[in-house]
């Protein structure tokens, strides 16, 4: 009975050690559940779940905007760029080619002033200006889906005669060309090989042909500005300055004058004509003629300035000397001004009597007076 005793109390001391035990243990984690709607604490140890973000998360309608957006961004690009593929117009004389179909077939067909061209097999006009070669291509070949099955065509521009421009005045090569893409003034004026040593200061576009209508943004701007007469500095132009470069448009004319001139006469080494491309006065008017010669009237200078508006001239007096001593101002020069370098005749009489007597005495005979 007394054994029976003990032995129950040290089973109830061991089994009331083994609870203790493991109370002070750390529990044992079972992975959750999709049911259970309780979480138990997780270790330090053990990695963190990360929410997930409405930023990081991809859907399919966040798919779609996204290439939506992207699909704008590259629409606007694209609008953005110029088109500088050839547009046909009228005038144009066009190829037209369908493969194994001669029937449907044409070379040489001349674009109306309308814009329109006649085809084989369609008894209606065709609308061809302001479109390319490729565009017009798809639309005969849609016309032709009625006689043939998926047909091949292709339009070529046998002949350019919608865009002419011409270049005259003061250029190497003036002529006249058919534009087939855009082009600036600048190129255009090296097709002519530039200008001339004669060239005045300015390059004038003079608009004379009508507006090309293919072009949207020359029509907005013909019907703002009236304007048919451009005039840009040569020297900017030359200079590669953007403001002096615009697009050329069909019907154009470009003109390069010759520059101003005036003129200096008399007793200069070399009588000439000088260009007023800048401003040019009359000292270095006169050196450019070689400067003056002997029995020169320096101080009697004459410029001969015709009266603007009238057929009267006035005469200046200029004092060379007086110029060159920066005591008098140096005048400046006006179109068709005439420099008149007038001679001391009394200096000229004396110089003609020496040069006479001279030789006439050099030719006496010689006699020794003893």
């Amino acid at each position: 009975m007394k054994r029976s005793i003990n032995f129950a109390l040290c089973f109830s001391l061991l089994a009331a050690s083994v609870v203790r035990a493991q109370q002070q243990q750390p529990p044992i984690i079972a992975p959750p559940q999709s049911s259970s709607t309780t979480h138990a604490p997780q270790p330090a140890s053990s990695p963190q779940p990360q929410p997930t973000t409405p930023a990081q998360t991809s859907t399919p309608s966040t798919q779609t905007n996204e290439a939506l957006q992207a699909s704008s961004a590259v629409v606007a690009q694209s609008s953005s760029v110029v088109d500088e593929r050839y547009r046909i117009g009228p005038g144009d004389l066009l190829d037209l080619h369908v493969l194994r179909a001669p029937e449907l077939s044409r070379d040489s067909i001349r674009v109306d002033q309308r814009g329109m061209i006649r085809i084989p097999m369609i008894d209606y006009d065709v609308p061809a200006s302001c479109r390319t070669e490729s565009e017009l291509a798809q639309q005969i070949a849609t016309i032709y889906l009625r006689y043939k099955r998926n047909p091949h065509v292709d339009v070529f521009v046998k002949e350019y005669q919608s865009k002419p421009v011409a270049v005259i005045g003061a250029v190497t090569q003036p002529g006249r060309f058919q534009m087939q893409r855009r082009i600036r003034l600048l190129e255009l004026l090296a097709y002519v090989n530039g200008p001339t040593e004669h060239a005045g200061r300015t390059v004038n576009v003079i608009h004379a042909g009508a507006i090309n209508q293919c072009d949207t943004a020359a029509v907005n701007q013909q019907a703002e500005d009236t304007q048919s007469f451009a005039a840009y500095k040569l020297s900017d132009l030359l200079r590669g300055d953007p403001s002096a470069n615009p697009v050329i448009s069909p019907g154009d004319i470009i003109t390069v004058p010759e520059a101003e001139q005036a003129y200096v006469v008399g007793n200069v080494a070399r009588p000439t004509n000088i260009l007023l491309r800048e401003p040019v006065t009359i000292t270095r008017a006169i050196a450019m003629a070689g400067g003056v010669l002997r029995d020169t009237r320096t101080d009697q200078i004459r410029i001969v300035r015709q009266v603007p508006g009238s057929t009267q001239k006035s005469t200046i007096m200029v004092d060379l000397r007086a110029i060159n001593r920066q005591r008098a101002e140096d005048i400046q020069l006006q179109p068709n001004d005439i420099v008149e370098v007038q001679e001391s005749a009394s200096k000229s009489l004396l110089r003609s009597l020496l040069g006479t007597i001279a030789p006439a005495v050099s030719q006496l005979p010689i006699r020794v007076i003893p």
